[in-house]
């Protein structure tokens, strides 16, 4: 292509993660030409930024696609992060979508005084009449500005981490107790380093219970499709796990295993970390949230008459150990041997590519289901786009076959001619395209 060529496409899709994946597929069935842009290789986060170990939190039968199972992972196992990756390039050949990887896009700008977009990008100009921004809200590390730099402190976010032998020797402060910072933190201690785990608010939810994986109970309980977090839960994370075969995570046992806890870190000064009084508070509410959820499973199973397994030792808890009720509050660093922190501590989004009205004063995306505020834009794979399980695999699947319908009315109302209808007659509905 010369520089004065321009590639013209209906919709360009920014990024092959499983958002790109599966707006793709849905563009695929409906005839609408398209192509996705991926500047590394197709679902390259799950290769290259998460640790070597990691594994699905939930198991192969439900974090998946409907168009294709795993052929080589039992239905209730959970697959590892490789074969996840695998997964969506096998699920891209299946579909034969058109994904071009390696192709950064550099920017996306409104046309000038005509319908559409122009991209620029590391292989030329397109010109799309749509745009999805299929590249999620986990974009770049979030480390909170609350220690400096320092040559005696290794300090990595849980999207750099790899494994024990990649860190210094030494202990490690691993911050962030949602399904990230437990299972490093874990992974840490099992290697033989001292750990100490800062933990914040969060759901607890069983791994299983009664025979059935807690993402069969938060589907049956209708718990997948709340349209909102509760009021102050938008940031609390979940403390789940798929590893040594799936467990359910409890704070208890993580301090009897030798990990020591503390509340919310909050400050740093002169080699010392503090931490909020606020450990057995994020303890109780977990607990609480583990709780009312067993409650409610008990609850369907006998309104709708299931025969499923008692469990009553699931109720049963290690005693609350005095680490977690009078906790840690300040932690020399150096004095305690610790070289190194693992910011587990989520991220942050970054659209400066996409050059157009539709964010808010933070940077945020301002879309409804995906549907953006600027005419023919959209988002796809951020957190409660539509429901809570809007940013797990399956979710975003859905999400995608709604944002796929949206494009294709507005590609309706733009085939309308502009016909008179005349006086007296009744004219036919247009219809849509599904």
């Amino acid at each position: 292509m010369s520089t004065q060529e321009i590639e013209v496409t209906e919709v360009l899709v920014v990024g092959a993660g499983q958002a790109g994946v599966a707006i793709s597929e849905h563009l695929s069935a409906r005839g609408v030409a398209h192509v996705v842009l991926e500047r590394n290789r197709i679902a390259e986060r799950w290769r290259s930024e998460r640790w070597d170990s990691l594994v699905a939190n939930g198991p192969a039968w439900h974090d998946r696609f409907p168009g294709l199972e795993f052929d080589d992972v039992d239905p209730d196992a959970f697959a590892p992060k490789e074969r996840v990756a695998a997964y969506f390039e096998e699920y891209a050949e299946k579909f034969s979508l058109p994904i071009r990887t390696g192709v950064e896009v550099r920017s996306v700008r409104k046309a000038d005084g005509e319908s559409g977009f122009i991209a620029d990008t590391s292989a030329g100009r397109i010109r799309a009449r749509f745009v999805v921004s299929a590249t999620g809200a986990f974009q770049h590390p979030a480390i909170p500005p609350i220690v400096p730099e320092d040559p005696a402190i290794h300090q990595i976010h849980s999207s750099g981490y790899k494994n024990p032998e990649q860190l210094p020797a030494g202990g490690v402060l691993v911050v962030g107790a949602g399904s990230s910072g437990v299972q490093i933190a874990d992974e840490l201690q099992r290697s033989g380093r001292a750990v100490t785990l800062a933990v914040g608010p969060h759901d607890r939810p069983p791994q299983r219970y009664r025979g059935r994986n807690f993402v069969w109970w938060l589907g049956v309980l209708g718990k997948w499709e709340a349209a909102a977090p509760p009021q102050g839960a938008e940031h609390v994370t979940i403390a789940v796990s798929g590893a040594h075969g799936g467990r359910t995570i409890d704070f208890r046992e993580l301090a009897a295993s030798g990990i020591r806890l503390a509340g919310r870190a909050t400050a740093y000064a002169d080699g010392r970390m503090g931490f909020d009084d606020d450990l057995a508070e994020n303890v109780r509410h977990g607990d609480e949230n583990y709780l009312s959820l067993l409650d409610e499973a008990d609850a369907y199973i006998a309104r709708n008459g299931l025969d499923l397994p008692e469990e009553p030792e699931a109720r049963e808890f290690l005693p609350l150990p005095d680490t977690i009720m009078n906790p840690v509050r300040e932690i020399d660093l150096r004095a305690e041997g610790i070289t190194s922190i693992v910011w587990a501590t989520g991220f942050r989004t970054d659209y400066g590519w996409l050059e157009v009205d539709a964010f808010d004063g933070l940077g945020r995306p301002l879309q409804t289901r995906g549907v953006s505020a600027e005419p023919g834009v959209y988002f796809l794979g951020l957190p409660w786009q539509s429901r809570r399980g809007s940013s797990f695999i399956w979710g975003v699947w859905h999400d995608a076959q709604y944002v796929a319908d949206q494009i294709g009315i507005q590609r309706g109302y733009e085939r309308y001619s502009g016909n008179a209808v005349p006086a007296g007659a009744v004219a036919e509905p247009m219809l849509m395209e599904a």
